[in-house]
């Protein structure tokens, strides 16, 4: 089919990409929400290279589900007041163009109607250079009569933009679907524990994007639905190495979401996989699966002389594959020796070697890796001798590497500038002399053990004593707020303008707030703000409460307290309680003894916590499905609500208690940044049927993330039922270190008992030390 048809081919090289969804939902984005993303990819491109093709809206921008809209409604010129021409001409300044999601149809039923949609639709390509068309079945099929139509709008489009791209999800096209570029592969979104999730237990939420196959025949005109930067952030970074480099679609790298919401650390890492795959984006249209020696879905991909290879590894423990430099991979014969690197997970120049010899690469568990190997000169930054990682390599600004190494090594390498210029070189802010073998020295204590390591298999036991304790500690540890809100909690405040910017944009835009589904909307002061039950997208119980559900509070500390009023604000929202009842409410400041007491209701809950001693953890299970603020005081003075937390959704213990135990004693040893137990409990237990907690000494740790994700409140879809292969998560910190940890999983009643439970220490990042090397 020629290009003119479908706007590219299986030899166009890939296009970059950005889509809206879930950064706002289908009521669309408005141009200020646009114009701050707009500059936060302004900022990626003007400090790290990064160059975006395209900026596509999705749903809501023009149509909308089970509607279609215009750019002369009311509606669009209330979100969009100056129309698309600034953000076009902002978009134009970075060499990005914009795409829009829309539905087929919206032809209406005269010859007028039709008119004015086509004549919508081609305008964006004649005035506004629209680089993609997004088509989706929400808004619904394209009527049979009006296949005419959409192929003559489509010709039209083409010949104003003629490499427009034209998405085509789960539609009936008719005669139109010759212009189509892409098909939905496998109908798959991505959205991590929303739209896919794992189905075996592994130390991250990722795996399941990890584990997707090849498209058949590696073809290139297919939509994998890019990679979802919103929810379970953590390993990220291999999910966009597979999606751009082992697949390399028409549209890659393809993210969507919130990408605003990674740490400040991770940005020259997004940028990075980004300019790489730009720089060989020509030769990656040409790809060859890898025998199943490689490791499952493997792929090279360039030319007689360069290669860019993907493997994975979706096993607990690091494999090591054997990469042989010639035909196999796709290398021509000849005498020049082949350089090898790796581009990820961290970066290393891994020798050069003649053609036919044998290189080993180890993947870690879990993860993606991507090598080059090729014959010509490697104009890449890169140093001889350590792992590194390349922070910035734009034209015109300092070149900034990270060098990486184990804590306390001592290395002696070399650094290869390519053809830059460089003028000075400072590592930690000492010059260095580039023209001699250079010492380096790790900070930190040598470690002694691998900081990935299986600890122990976990044993039947009797129920324990504590095993209620131990059930709430993980509760109270938990949360179930939206999950892009744990992506901003777990990533931490930001330096960066762009991304402040971003992010509050995308939280405080209308929709979010109102949805109630954040809980430090409880102790923000306010009481136009609440954190509620979610019931978009409810099961066919009713909500998303687990057995019944209950709200539990976590003060953060021992605290002395008389009263505690959770405010409601009428009784509709008191449901399923009434005004003038009692409900019962237990508290505790050791998870382990419960005290009683009663709530009252008016418009408002409240109850007396004159009690003897102090108390930190209360739980309700008769609750209300919406709380606008919890407010509490002592001896008739306010208490400070910071750093209180609160739950709504798990269940009561005692509607399911402990029928099964599992336990193992491990000691934590060697703890480094980013250090985490990992608790998998391989096999089938049933819907949140299962759970894990340690004893660290005199102290209950309950697991605060899981994969799949905890129950939430969600922004848009809801989280992923599974009925098996929970895997908990432990941080570490240097507390815990020299401790001897119980570790215990617990199977509630009706869940299944056939579980082989087992205990790792790991670590995200990898716990490299570190030293900066700038070159100028």
């Amino acid at each position: 089919m020629s290009r003119n048809l479908t706007g590219a081919d299986e030899q166009t090289p890939s296009r970059s990409q950005y889509f809206s969804w879930i950064n706002n939902t289908n009521e669309g984005s408005t141009e200020e929400q646009t114009r701050i993303n707009l500059e936060f990819f302004r900022w990626l491109h003007d400090e790290f290279g990064m160059v975006l093709d395209i900026y596509a809206w999705d749903a809501g921008h023009i149509d909308g589900r089970l509607f279609y809209g215009s750019t002369d409604s009311d509606r669009f010129r209330r979100q969009f007041p100056n129309g698309m021409k600034p953000l076009y001409e902002l978009a134009k300044e970075m060499d990005c163009r914009l795409g829009v999601w829309v539905g087929p149809d919206g032809f209406g039923d005269t010859p007028e109607e039709e008119a004015e949609r086509s004549d919508m639709m081609v305008a964006l390509c004649r005035d506004y250079d629209f680089a993609l068309f997004k088509m989706d079945a929400v808004c619904g099929q394209l009527r049979p009569e009006k296949h005419e139509a959409f192929a003559a709008m489509m010709k039209e489009c083409r010949r104003h933009s003629p490499d427009l791209i034209l998405l085509n999800h789960r539609l009936d096209l008719g005669e139109g679907l010759k212009y189509a570029t892409t098909f939905l592969w496998d109908g798959v979104e991505t959205y991590i524990d929303v739209h896919m999730a794992n189905r075996d237990a592994a130390p991250h939420n990722r795996a399941c994007a990890l584990s997707r196959g090849l498209v058949p025949d590696l073809q290139r005109l297919a939509e994998d639905h890019g990679v979802c930067l919103s929810s379970c952030l953590d390993f990220w970074e291999d999910d966009l190495v597979l999606q751009a480099f082992n697949r390399c679609l028409i549209l890659a790298p393809e993210i969507y979401g919130n990408p605003w919401l990674l740490r400040d650390d991770e940005f020259p890492k997004l940028a990075r996989i980004y300019n790489l795959h730009r720089r060989y984006r020509d030769i990656l249209v040409d790809g060859a699966r890898l025998p199943e020696s490689y490791g499952p879905f493997a792929v090279t991909r360039g030319d007689d002389h360069t290669r860019l290879l993907t493997l994975r590894n979706l096993t607990w423990h690091a494999v090591r594959y054997t990469v042989l430099l010639n035909e196999e991979i796709g290398l021509e014969p000849g005498e020049k020796p082949i350089e090898v690197r790796r581009f990820h997970p961290s970066e290393e120049i891994l020798g050069r070697h003649e053609v036919g010899a044998s290189v080993e690469i180890e993947v870690l568990p879990f993860r993606s890796c991507l090598i080059l190997a090729t014959s010509q000169p490697c104009d890449e930054l890169g140093v001889d001798g350590c792992s590194y990682e390349v922070v910035r390599d734009v034209p015109g600004k300092p070149a900034i590497l990270k060098l990486l190494g184990e804590p306390g090594s001592s290395v002696e390498v070399n650094v290869h500038t390519g053809e830059r210029p460089v003028q000075t070189a400072t590592v930690d802010g000492a010059e260095i002399n580039l023209n001699a073998p250079l010492k380096i020295e790790f900070p930190g204590v040598p470690q002694r053990l691998p900081w990935h390591r299986k600890l122990s298999d976990l044993a039947r036991c009797d129920v324990p004593d504590d095993a209620e304790a131990l059930y709430e500690a993980t509760c109270f540890a938990a949360d179930n707020n939206a999950l892009e809100a744990r992506s901003v909690e777990r990533s931490g405040e930001s330096e960066i303008p762009q991304v402040r910017a971003a992010r509050d944009a995308f939280f405080e835009q209308s929709l979010f707030v109102e949805r109630g589904i954040w809980d430090r909307n409880l102790f923000d002061g306010r009481t136009d703000t609440a954190f509620q039950m979610n019931r978009r997208w409810r099961r066919r119980t009713g909500d998303f409460r687990i057995r019944g559900g209950a709200w539990r509070i976590d003060f953060g500390r021992e605290i002395e307290i008389d009263r505690l009023v959770m405010r409601i604000g009428g009784e509709y929202f008191m449901q399923p309680m009434k005004r003038e009842e009692a409900a019962w409410a237990d508290v505790s400041n050791d998870l382990r003894e419960w005290q009683r007491v009663r709530f009252m209701s008016d418009d408002d809950l409240f109850a007396d916590l004159r009690l003897d001693g102090p108390v930190r953890y209360l739980r309700l299970t008769t609750g209300p499905d919406r709380v606008t603020a919890i407010e509490a005081t002592c001896k008739g003075q306010p208490i400070s609500t910071e750093g209180w937390r609160a739950s709504n959704l798990f269940a009561p213990y005692n509607s399911a208690p402990a029928i099964a135990a599992f336990s193992a004693s491990v000691t934590i040893e060697e703890v480094r940044p980013g250090s985490y137990l990992a608790v998998p409990i391989h096999g089938e237990h049933g819907v949140e049927l299962a759970c894990a907690a340690l004893r660290v000494g005199d102290r209950y740790v309950g697991a605060p993330d899981r994969a799949p994700s905890y129950p939430s409140n969600s922004w848009e879809c809801p989280v992923r039922e599974s009925r098996g292969n929970y895997t908990y998560l432990f941080p570490l910190d240097s507390e815990m270190e020299g401790q001897t940890a119980d570790v215990v999983v617990l199977v509630l009643r009706d869940g299944g008992t056939m579980l082989k439970p087992e205990v790792w220490q790991t670590a995200y990042p990898i716990p490299f030390a570190e030293r900066e090397l700038i070159l100028e």
